[in-house]
């Protein structure tokens, strides 16, 4: 599973703003986000167990995540979803990465997953449940969980877009600064409401803030080690940078040479 919230080419100094909690088995194996080696660069989680990720950028500006959801029939042996997620940084634009997805989920070998992948110019999500499809995302804010993109019957869906909305998210600072406080919020025993998931089999373990602005230089990246409710942000921004001041050749460059 997983909750995401995404800004797409609203805020003036970023086009893209993310806040991303990882819902997931509490033992499964995990390792923070870090630079990958091969080609293209890129900075993602990686699931121990299956070898794919969560969430990751490449050196082209271009993100991709996946959430779970649900399916009625399942494959026997399911292909990792989070390998096919890996796979799909490795394109250069989200509309190839997305339709490389779409036609791997149409042969059926997969568990049910939706997927989110964007950059300065496009963004889509590929629907992989029951019947999967693919939808180019508007400009706007945006809120995905276990189902379809910004469906208003979702409660934790609306819950986070009701939290978000109560200033104007007019720069990544703002949005940074109110998600983080949204996707750290716990629920309360005298009702208050909150979107980490703290018991059961899937539980919040992980979260991450992302703004990919298109000067490399100005982006962000803070992930949790484990739920934000319990853990603060830690700043690897400087290895996205990194990985967005990478050349074709694989070399660093300086930022007026990237984008």
């Amino acid at each position: 599973m997983g909750i995401m919230a995404f800004q797409y080419k609203v805020a003036s100094d970023s086009p893209i703003l993310v806040a991303y909690n990882r819902e997931e088995r509490p033992d499964r194996p995990s390792q923070a986000p870090r630079i990958q080696s091969g080609c293209p660069r890129i900075i993602c989680g990686i699931d121990r167990k299956a070898g794919g990720t969560w969430f990751g950028v490449n050196q082209h500006g271009m993100f991709a995540c996946a959430m779970n959801r649900p399916k009625r029939e399942l494959p026997f042996n399911p292909r990792s979803r989070g390998v096919l997620c890996r796979e799909m940084l490795n394109f250069r634009n989200p509309k190839d990465a997305a339709e490389m997805a779409l036609k791997e989920l149409q042969t059926g070998n997969y568990a049910g997953v939706n997927y989110v992948c964007a950059d300065a110019n496009q963004a889509f999500v590929v629907y992989g449940g029951t019947e999967v499809s693919m939808q180019e995302i508007e400009p706007g804010l945006h809120m995905f969980t276990n189902g379809k993109m910004d469906d208003y019957y979702d409660e934790r869906q609306e819950f986070v877009r009701r939290n978000l909305t109560l200033q104007r998210l007019d720069s990544s600072v703002t949005f940074l600064a109110i998600a983080s406080k949204t996707f750290a919020r716990k629920a309360a025993p005298n009702g208050r409401r909150g979107i980490i998931l703290a018991d059961g089999e899937i539980q919040t373990v992980s979260g991450l803030l992302l703004s990919l602005p298109k000067k490399g230089h100005g982006a962000v990246l803070q992930c949790t080690p484990t739920s934000p409710s319990d853990s603060k942000y830690e700043d690897v921004s400087a290895l996205l940078r990194q990985v967005l001041s990478t050349d074709r050749g694989g070399r660093t460059v300086v930022e007026d040479d990237v984008l």
